[in-house]
């Protein structure tokens, strides 16, 4: 963990505590931990706690009490205004939706999924495929085998899928985000709109959710199981609303008998109890959201309490959900508690949290000021296939060429980030046919470097706007060789990649 530089501060504080609550982000009401019964120095122990955990990069924590943000902060180079990507916690929106189309009558947990898609049935059915039905997509019980390739490799996910075997539905739990895909394309068939259009009709209007996107298949539907991108605060929004029992602003957006249903028990796993679409904590009465690399809504219905994390993390996410129940909750009460004088020392502390940037120094003399390097790649997962750098005084610029002939130019800062924008596509885990479909072509990246050694330069970009980021080690060697290694996403293996310099 690193504390922003001086400006980064200064303006961080500027927006976060001269402006009036609510206009960093659409319209929840803020409020004081102290006035809504929680300490500032439990929230404070819980940021700094978070932020300290090996092999994870935070990128926005939010805490609200009584559907009120009492502390929020997101690690520079991340910010209010971007959305994320949110991996499976994409399936909770989902299980709002099927209820939503339950409750308008055009679907029912017992409907079968051959009648529901029997334009992609296999010429053969068989009575196990006959028996799936809604409720066994809701439960991860579809009796088939997943198969996490499948997408990669077909644009036909929905016939390429029901022509597997299929093992007596409604029995064994076996996550797979392709029964969320169904359910998505079961919605769209059922109301005559796209998952995404349903929800924003339903509730996100209500909600003043606008910047809510999904990545949509090659055949036109809602990825469903992944691909919603969201800010943080839509997130939080939603959180409230499930904590609420679908109730918003005295309007019953989602009946309070289907929030209930989906978010009770319905199937023992190997992890925890799983709903409708969602997860049961180790928290009496708390249920989640839950996306990969730590994408999180933690809701406690009793306490009236919702924490939001959208982090890239590779340890096993229980250690930020018990920070969650061993710190906060324990602290959280029903008293006012406004003479604590901690919460000026939160707010502080909450603008001036920063990501780590590579550590070093800002030159070498292996490249002078002025000086430009070009080097070419081998083919790589991340898809670069060459690098142009240029120093200056105490910033470097990279530009980044991929195998498309597509390029993006990010200025890199040192001891600090530098951001720019690009309509190049960041890399990205999910390798479905179609992915990035529905996402608006403009990402925020965000740079920094250092030179390690005489030799060794490293560069560190964080994709502000999506989750992915990336960590370069370029070392020159002797008769102008140069060696290249790569991680994508934090702490993960790192990839050698052949490289020469041009």
């Amino acid at each position: 963990m690193q504390h922003r530089s001086f400006i980064g501060f200064i303006t961080s504080a500027i927006i976060t505590l001269c402006l009036p609550f609510g206009t960093l982000a659409s319209n929840l009401p803020r409020s004081t931990p102290e006035s809504e019964g929680i300490p500032s120095s439990a929230i404070s122990a819980l940021f700094d706690s978070l932020m300290a955990l090996p092999k994870t990069e935070m990128h926005s924590i939010m805490v609200l009490r009584h559907g009120k943000v009492v502390a929020e902060t997101y690690p520079e180079p991340f910010s209010p205004e971007y959305n994320h990507t949110m991996y499976s916690c994409s399936k909770t929106f989902v299980g709002a939706a099927v209820g939503l189309a339950i409750a308008d009558n055009r679907l029912r947990l017992t409907d079968r999924i051959a009648t529901l898609l029997p334009e992609y049935l296999p010429a053969d059915i068989s009575p196990e495929l006959a028996a799936m039905t809604v409720r066994d997509l809701l439960t991860m019980t579809s009796g088939i085998e997943p198969d996490w390739t499948m997408r990669n490799l077909t644009d036909n996910w929905i016939a390429t899928y029901l022509a597997k075997p299929v093992q007596q539905p409604g029995v064994a739990f076996k996550y797979d985000s392709i029964c969320t895909y169904l359910l998505s394309a079961i919605v769209q068939k059922a109301t005559g709109k796209r998952l995404l259009d349903y929800l924003q009709e339903k509730i996100f209007n209500d909600m003043e959710i606008t910047d809510a996107r999904w990545e949509i298949s090659p055949e036109g539907y809602n990825t469903g199981g992944w691909g919603l991108h969201i800010k943080p605060e839509s997130l939080a929004k939603f959180g409230v609303l499930l904590s609420h029992g679908g109730l918003w602003e005295g309007k019953q957006l989602i009946p309070a008998e289907w929030v209930k249903e989906m978010t009770s028990p319905q199937m023992k796993t190997y992890a925890a109890d799983y709903c409708y679409q969602t997860w049961r904590c180790e928290y009496p009465g708390a249920f989640r959201a839950d996306g990969a690399l730590g994408q999180y809504i933690l809701v406690v219905p009793e306490k009236d309490v919702v924490v939001v994390i959208t982090e890239c993390t590779m340890i096993d996410g229980i250690r930020q959900r018990r920070l969650v129940w061993d710190i906060l909750m324990p602290a959280v009460t029903d008293e006012n508690l406004a003479g604590d004088n901690h919460f000026a020392t939160l707010k502080r502390k909450s603008a001036s949290y920063s990501l780590a940037t590579p550590a070093g120094k800002a030159k070498s003399p292996i490249m002078p000021k002025g000086s430009t390097k070009t080097i070419s790649l081998a083919d790589n997962r991340l898809d670069f296939s060459k690098i142009a750098l240029s120093q200056s005084q105490n910033e470097m610029n990279v530009t980044i060429t991929l195998t498309d002939g597509n390029s993006f130019t990010v200025p890199l800062g040192y001891r600090k980030w530098q951001s720019t924008v690009t309509d190049v596509r960041p890399p990205y885990s999910v390798g479905a046919r179609g992915r990035f479909t529905g996402i608006e072509p403009e990402f925020v990246v965000a740079g920094s470097y250092a030179w390690q050694s005489r030799s060794t330069l490293v560069l560190k970009l964080q994709y502000a706007n999506w989750v992915t980021a990336v960590e370069l080690h370029i070392s020159f060697g002797n008769n102008a060789t140069v060696n290249v290694s790569a991680q994508e996403n934090y702490s993960s293996e790192p990839i050698t990649i052949d490289a020469a310099i041009m």
